[in-house]
């Protein structure tokens, strides 16, 4: 069976899998993608969407950040119960919110955020195109929307997932091919989306967005205990970038 996006994390034996690589010395998502994404985040936001929160360990420290009121959206039964945890403990004068369900089926209120972030989600979503519309929708006017996703040279390189073990060298194929990829991951099959950057960034230009900043996950030596991992990561973008603003 192909499971998609957070119905993933409801298979108990992935969600297992899951916990352990995030546990894993020098994760890509602890060297990589979070130092920059905290680079990208607005000093002060009021009030923050996050889009696919997990385990809102990142909504957390939002709040720890200095945000009033925190909404963390997933759709996953087993990280719901782990958010609502770990949000549990109140912040003196600070919200928070998890609502389980799909980031399609959410109704989305009308200019309520300052700011909405969403870390490694949205290449699990079909119809990018009205999603970013409703995010537009909810976010107050100059309120700032970042986002994270697998990159594109990544969803393009599938077939490279199939020798196991370390990646040494990666075959990008079918770029412009956009729509549905499959491939195994931590012993099931997963779906997701493949877009170019130009996809990316068009879309959201259509829904109003200014652009602001692109980034790609360049490794930083500081983030790594071990050079030899830094000069692997060194050799193709993992993620993908991008900030953009509501006028």
């Amino acid at each position: 069976m192909v499971y998609r996006g957070s119905q993933n994390y409801d298979q108990d034996s992935f969600f297992e899998k899951y916990q352990q690589l995030r546990k894993r010395s020098e994760s890509a998502n602890d060297t990589l993608e979070k130092p920059i994404f905290f680079e990208m985040l607005d000093k002060a936001s009021d009030s923050i969407l996050d889009l696919g929160c997990g385990n809102a360990a990142f909504g957390v420290e939002l709040l720890e950040r200095g945000a009033s009121f925190y909404t963390g959206l997933e759709g996953s039964k087993n990280m719901v119960d782990e958010a609502k945890k770990n949000v549990a403990s109140p912040i003196e004068n600070r919200q928070a919110e998890i609502i389980h369900t799909t980031l399609e089926d959410w109704e989305y209120p009308v200019e309520k955020y300052d700011m909405v972030v969403s870390r490694l989600v949205l290449h699990y979503i079909e119809d990018i195109h009205h999603l970013f519309s409703k995010v537009y929708q909810a976010l107050k006017p100059s309120g700032s929307f970042i986002f994270s996703i697998e990159h594109p040279l990544m969803t393009s390189a599938h077939e490279s997932l199939k020798a196991g073990g370390l990646k040494q060298d990666w075959i990008i194929d079918n770029y412009f091919y956009t729509g549905k990829r499959e491939h195994a991951w931590l012993g099931i099959q997963v779906k997701k989306y493949h877009r170019t950057i130009e996809d990316y960034f068009s879309s959201m230009q259509e829904a109003g967005f200014v652009i602001e900043s692109l980034r790609e996950s360049k490794p930083q030596l500081e983030n790594f205990s071990s050079k030899e991992t830094y000069e692997r990561r060194m050799r193709i973008p993992l993620f993908l970038f991008l900030k953009a603003r509501k006028v």
